[in-house]
């Protein structure tokens, strides 16, 4: 999600859970091949972790796919689902739904490059092309001539006009079975469903009918729901760890990454949400928010806040 999965993100949600698989948020190939920063920068710890690239050149997609399998990163995944506007100027994100073979020649030229997993996370239509038929055709395009062998689709269509990212993530009517039926009509494809999904209960539910579930926006606010994944959708049987024991493990890295120059606030704007529906939530989040930006905060802040949840640790989850 872009401006909210980065590695601080990213790391934080790993202590949570150790099957999930992440995304990064999405980066263009722009950025990465001209960019002044470390675009493809993240910490050992965050594996299994895909890169989400925003792009419509095959050749570009494919280098940058291939220097993110020299880092280590575990799949690939190309946006064509990203309604912003600056997106559609850069020609990527969901307008690319409209141009299947250009979409298949990007991942073809991806999957040659690498031997890690390319997928395609998509909706299930644009603007008045939200036919079944034009989904499927879509997909069987991608599949066939790109050799996709995995999608994420997002249960909505997008409007490329009129409504804005956060008005297409809620406006548009959410439409579950359209990806049910997806996945009954290529059952040789791998396909996750994404979309207001808000717990595991759900999760479970439309695993009954597809491969895999994306959370997003519910993960943010609510990252607790996180250390329930592991145990509840990949039967494992690892003690889970409570919230404030993934506070405290958290320590180690904020101190590291104060060293290396970063803001406090770059790193706990991401755990805000942690304690919802626990007394102390408010305190803690009002504590955080007021002193982490504060020249000189470091986990200090963070230990205070803490404090300031008044539940038994033994009982925190």
């Amino acid at each position: 999600m872009l401006d909210w999965t980065d590695r601080h993100c990213r790391y934080f949600h790993r202590l949570l859970s150790k099957e999930t698989l992440l995304y990064t948020e999405m980066v263009t190939t722009g950025a990465i091949i001209h960019g002044k920063g470390d675009y493809l920068a993240y910490s050992e710890q965050e594996h299994p972790l895909a890169l989400q690239l925003g792009g419509s050149d095959p050749a570009a997609l494919a280098h940058c796919a291939k220097l993110a399998e020299q880092r280590g990163y575990d799949e690939i995944n190309l946006n064509v689902g990203c309604p912003s506007d600056r997106v559609q100027n850069g020609m990527f994100g969901a307008c690319l739904m409209g141009q299947a073979a250009l979409v298949a020649d990007c991942i073809k030229a991806m999957r040659d490059a690498v031997s890690i997993p390319v997928t395609v996370k998509t909706r299930i239509g644009i603007d008045d092309q939200d036919s079944y038929a034009f989904l499927c055709d879509f997909i069987d395009t991608v599949s066939g001539r790109g050799e996709c062998e995995m999608f994420i689709i997002h249960a909505r269509k997008a409007w490329l006009s009129g409504l804005s990212p956060k008005e297409n993530r809620e406006v548009p009517p959410l439409d579950y079975p359209r990806v049910y039926q997806l996945k009954r009509d290529f059952p040789a494809l791998t396909i996750a469903i994404n979309g207001g999904v808000k717990s595991l209960a759900e999760a479970q539910q439309h695993l009954q009918h597809v491969d895999g579930v994306m959370m997003g926006r519910e993960a943010y606010q609510n990252p607790g729901i996180l250390a329930q994944v592991d145990r509840e959708l990949f039967g494992s049987q690892a003690a889970v760890r409570n919230s404030v024991e993934v506070v405290e493990a958290l320590y180690p890295y904020i101190e590291r990454e104060l060293a290396n120059g970063t803001y406090l606030g770059h790193i706990t704007r991401h755990i805000l949400g942690l304690f919802q529906g626990i007394p102390g939530a408010r305190q803690w989040r009002r504590h955080l928010s007021e002193n982490a930006h504060k020249a000189g905060a470091d986990v200090r802040v963070v230990e205070q806040a803490l404090s300031l949840v008044r539940q038994p640790r033994s009982e925190v989850a």
